[in-house]
């Protein structure tokens, strides 16, 4: 298909321009004229065509020219309205243009456009989510010193030291400390037994400063690290997987206690 004149596909439906169409078709009726005229068959701005303002092309000062983009149904219907044989060549045209936009390939070359489109919208929008989590994660980060103070002064009533969770269990603190270091749980650093990275944020533990009294007649600081209620569920629920009970879990019917635990030296 020979091109007889621009087409401009800028826009949701192709279109033509009105003052282009005009000079096209041959029209000795100033456009200006011709065009108000041409809208008395009954098209409508904003449904047949939309009106542009052209900076003047002789470079001179003053009001720009008034131009306007046709629908190429009513560039075809304006074609069939100047009966002449240069109208119907155009308006021919413009029935071929109309069934190569409406053609099934072309349909669905626009919506995979389409939908390159949106998916480079969500891609640009999944970019600024991850930067703006980013931030959120760095805010948390620097919060974090913060909370953890907060947790030393409100001296929460349900931590619980390692003897006492150990105790549920009949074993030695030493021996509790030791077992979740063979399982990866936790690592000792300075006397003080601290979480491997992948259980530090969850919620298990919190760190307490104590004060005493050393020998040398001085005060001391000492850090302990103590397990909250959400943590004695999780070491729980870690010695069941490895065969090891409460003691109140080890009652048998006769009311008398037997170990399920793995034999280890308590």
């Amino acid at each position: 298909m020979n091109e007889l004149i621009r087409i401009n596909y800028d826009r949701e439906h192709p279109t033509v321009n009105g003052r282009d169409l005009h000079d096209a078709l041959g029209i000795n009726t100033k456009y200006a004229d011709w065009f108000p005229r041409m809208c008395e068959y009954g098209f409508s701005e904003g449904h047949d065509y939309c009106s542009i303002l052209r900076n003047r092309s002789d470079g001179l000062p003053g009001k720009g020219l008034t131009d306007h983009l046709l629908t190429i149904d009513m560039a075809k219907q304006l074609c069939m309205i100047q009966r002449t044989e240069i109208g119907k060549k155009f308006r021919k045209y413009f029935i071929e243009v109309e069934e190569a936009w409406n053609s099934p390939e072309a349909v669905m070359a626009r919506a995979l456009q389409f939908a390159n489109n949106q998916l480079d919208v969500l891609k640009h929008q999944n970019l600024e989510l991850l930067d703006t989590l980013a931030v959120q994660n760095q805010q948390i980060s620097e919060m974090k010193p913060k909370a953890s103070y907060y947790d030393v002064v409100l001296n929460c009533k349900d931590l619980l030291s390692m003897r006492a969770i150990a105790k549920d269990y009949g074993k030695s603190a030493q021996w509790m400390n030791n077992f979740l270091h063979e399982l990866g749980v936790q690592f000792k650093q300075s006397d003080i037994w601290l979480l491997y990275q992948k259980y530090a944020d969850k919620g298990y533990t919190s760190t307490k400063t104590h004060n005493y009294l050393g020998n040398d007649g001085e005060y001391h600081s000492r850090v302990h690290t103590y397990w909250t209620q959400k943590g004695r569920l999780f070491i729980y629920e870690l010695m069941k997987q490895n065969g090891v009970y409460p003691l109140i879990e080890q009652e048998d019917s006769n009311g008398e206690i037997y170990c399920k635990s793995v034999n280890r030296k308590g």
